[in-house]
């Protein structure tokens, strides 16, 4: 059997002496995607962190590409191919779109062509300034500028958080492209579970730090019984 491209070996990370995460085991495949689904403070965020190294691992450990990265600094792990797109918007506000492009891009499979394909509007704004884009166009910046670092897998924090219904569609198609087509590893963090369900292969759902739940994504997503349990979400309604 294949090794993970990421796992996580029964890990307990916090704050402090506050432990957030307690006996957290998964794994990603290469090319696999990974909803993270959970009520508001059960640690999915924190999750996210400790994989990058944010949050430190005070037991278990974490393994990338067949390497236990448990004690690396955040930096190391990015350069080794862990690609984070948090909640907070990371652009350079005074240069242009292509400008902010070009500044993170490496070598590898995705060029800066390939994002102006996934974000179309990036393509028309590419002469604007980063302060000149909606919320929503920076926030597909800042997600096609992280794709550029050419990871092997990407974390995404809440990529949909507070954006207009119109840039929510072209990212959900952007990033099923990418995980689907593409076949980019993903770890995703929504709260909107039916659509991190409709992008992921799979999905855990976190509940008191725990992973209380384990299932392929289009299974989760007809099982109403747990997500009306651990997410609060009733597809049935409305």
């Amino acid at each position: 059997m294949a090794e993970p491209l990421l796992e996580l070996r029964d890990v307990r990370a916090g704050y402090g002496e506050a432990v957030v995460l307690d006996g957290v085991s998964v794994s990603v495949p290469e090319n696999g995607s990974l909803a993270l689904l959970g009520r508001n403070g059960v640690g999915k965020t924190t999750l996210l962190l400790t994989i990058m190294g944010f949050v430190r691992v005070s037991r278990g450990s974490l393994w990338f590409k067949g390497r236990d990265i448990s004690r690396l600094p955040p930096y190391r792990r990015a350069r080794l191919g862990i690609g984070w797109v948090p909640q907070e918007r990371d652009i350079f506000p005074s240069l242009t779109v292509e400008e902010n492009l070009t500044v993170a891009a490496r070598p590898g499979r995705w060029s800066i062509e390939d994002m102006y394909r996934l974000f179309p509007r990036l393509k028309e704004r590419r002469a604007n300034m980063g302060n000149q884009l909606s919320g929503g166009e920076q926030q597909m910046l800042t997600i096609a500028r992280t794709v550029l670092t050419n990871p092997a897998i990407l974390l995404l924090d809440e990529p949909l958080e507070g954006l207009a219904p119109i840039i929510v569609e072209e990212l959900i198609a952007a990033i099923r492209t990418m995980a689907k087509d593409e076949r980019i590893a993903l770890v995703l963090v929504e709260q909107h579970a039916e659509v991190a369900l409709g992008m992921t292969s799979d999905a855990i759902v976190i509940e008191r730090g725990v992973v209380a739940h384990h299932a392929p994504s289009a299974e989760l997503l007809n099982d109403q019984a747990v997500l009306d349990r651990y997410v609060g979400l009733n597809l049935r309604e409305g």
